[in-house]
């Protein structure tokens, strides 16, 4: 480790035993996890890298928890439902400016723990923080859309959004702080109250800002468990009370925890799954800019994002030269620590290098071809982007999400072919779309919105800006998340209604002018 830069090198074993519920910092005593990082087991003799320790929480741990959040909502009349506009957003920013102070140690714990390279890890950070401030933003536009009575047929009517009550938040390990909080953070600011679990990679990361919630909101509106989602995730939905399921990972996790819950049609549900994203590429599309889009799309994090290019499909007409370009930059690309800033860093999950080796042995079984001279290349902790061409449906990485550095192509000659791909699939998320005939791309658009979420022109699929909507279609996602629909996902459309007479307008004006109702106002936040 002697050449690891200063500022990068995790001095010593960190031993993480705390948690929080109730808004109290408690110490665990029980048994622990290890945290290993890959970032330095490169040869058959050394073993993942030992960064620290969490706690494996026990079950009535999240029972706990679980009722800390319940009693914060209290029915919808607790302190933080009931809160002023004005006063959650203090809370929040209060938060953001707490956080920010742990930015060098998040950043640091993000490369270590997940592989993620220096730059993007920075990102991932500066993102989520510009993430909250947007999310204030546009919490401001809906109170003041909000401060203004309606008046119908007779009936007047004041409608705000409220909150859906206790959130169970589970994130993914690929973006444990970004993707985590684009969850958890519209969550409470809509005066929901949160069961937060970290992701199985991306744990100690969260450590750092443990103070930070607690001395930000009040009491049992955050809660933080540390341990397995199966023993902490289990008992909290069995026992009916979780309003809203927040997860971002598998669709597989995503039922199990579905099924779990007594009162289904009580359950609503914010999910961001897996996907299959496909580029195609059209016989007239610049093929450098291709190339170019295709590496960071397909290589980005390694692959490890649901909305990578996951299978390219290339017209037969450039195929040969869309393979050789393509094949001699993935060739060019470099192996890494992420402190180096490198396109490819070691992948996080140890059983990844073999999963990806048999994506490739099974599809090379079955006809495809490596078509790049590294492709394939084995190290402990890494397996280098193999390119397989022709790949065909027989083969498991045609129809399995791969998340990691392998790259399957198919030609075609009709674009039938991809779009029937795309709507026989179980996923539809979006789709990266390279040609330059407006005539012929415009028909093929208009099929192609109607099977996907968003259709990239000329570029790779990716989630922002985050102002943007980001959801999917079938098995791919549930609700809508963006700076603007993560607050409508986690909140419902109520409102107060009166005849218009002079009985209930002397009511409501004594209530504006008395202040005595945070949800009866005509004021906003500025």
């Amino acid at each position: 480790m002697n050449n690891i830069p200063k500022e990068y090198k995790i001095e010593k074993h960190i031993t993480h035993k705390q948690f929080l519920i109730n808004g109290e910092i408690k110490e665990w005593n029980g048994k622990m996890a290890n945290v290993l990082s890959t970032l330095l087991c490169d040869t058959d003799d050394k073993e993942p890298t030992l960064l620290g320790t969490t706690p494996l929480m026990s079950k009535d741990l999240a029972i706990e928890a679980l009722e800390s959040a319940s009693k914060a909502f209290n029915q919808g009349q607790g302190i933080w439902p009931t809160m002023k506009v004005y006063e959650r957003i203090n809370c929040m920013e209060n938060f953001v400016d707490k956080m920010v102070l742990k930015r060098e140690e998040v950043v640091k714990l993000l490369m270590w723990e997940i592989g993620k390279n220096l730059k993007d890890s920075e990102k991932e950070f500066d993102r989520t923080v510009d993430y909250i401030k947007d999310t204030i933003e546009e919490y401001k536009i809906i109170d003041r859309n909000g401060a203004h009575f309606q008046n119908s047929s007779g009936v007047r009517a004041l409608i705000r959004r409220g909150p859906l009550g206790v959130v169970l938040c589970l994130g993914p390990y690929n973006y444990p702080l970004n993707e985590t909080f684009a969850l958890l953070i519209p969550a409470i600011i809509m005066g929901n109250t949160t069961i937060f679990k970290p992701a199985k990679h991306g744990v100690l990361l969260i450590a750092p800002l443990l103070e930070a919630f607690k001395e930000s909101f009040p009491p049992g509106v955050v809660n933080i468990v540390f341990g397995r989602g199966r023993e902490l995730a289990t008992p909290i939905m069995e026992t009916g009370k979780i309003d809203v399921l927040a997860l971002i990972g598998h669709s597989s996790s995503a039922i199990s925890l579905q099924d779990l819950h007594p009162q289904k049609n009580r359950l609503r549900l914010v999910l961001g799954l897996e996907a299959k994203n496909p580029a195609i590429i059209l016989k007239d599309a610049d093929i450098d800019l291709t190339v170019e889009e295709c590496i960071s799309g397909t290589l980005s994090f390694n692959g490890q994002r649901c909305t990578a290019l996951k299978i390219l499909y290339v017209h037969e007409d450039v195929k040969d030269e869309f393979l050789s370009k393509f094949s001699e930059r993935v060739d060019n690309l470099k192996l890494g620590m992420p402190w180096e800033n490198t396109l490819l860093t070691p992948l996080p999950e140890p059983s990844k290098p073999n999963y990806i080796s048999d994506l490739i042995d099974d599809a090379t079984n079955l006809g495809a071809k490596i078509i790049n001279k590294r492709g394939g290349k084995k190290q402990k902790n890494y397996v280098y982007p193999a390119i397989l061409y022709p790949v065909t449906h027989e083969m498991k990485v045609y129809k399995e999400e791969q998340f990691g550095p392998v790259i399957p192509v198919v030609s075609f000659t009709d674009v039938s072919k991809p779009i029937d791909y795309m709507a026989s699939s179980n996923y539809g998320q979006q789709v990266s779309i390279f040609g330059k005939n407006a005539s012929i791309l415009g028909p093929i658009i208009d099929s192609l919105v109607n099977l996907v979420c968003r259709v990239n022109l000329n570029s790779a699929c990716q989630r922002g800006p985050d102002i943007y909507p980001f959801t999917g279609r079938k098995d791919s996602a549930v609700s809508t998340l963006s700076v603007h629909d993560a607050l409508r996902s986690f909140s419902i459309r109520t409102f107060v209604a009166s005849k218009d007479n002079e009985l209930n307008k002397g009511i409501l004006r004594e209530m504006i002018d008395s202040k005595q109702s945070s949800f009866i106002r005509t004021d906003y936040y500025l």
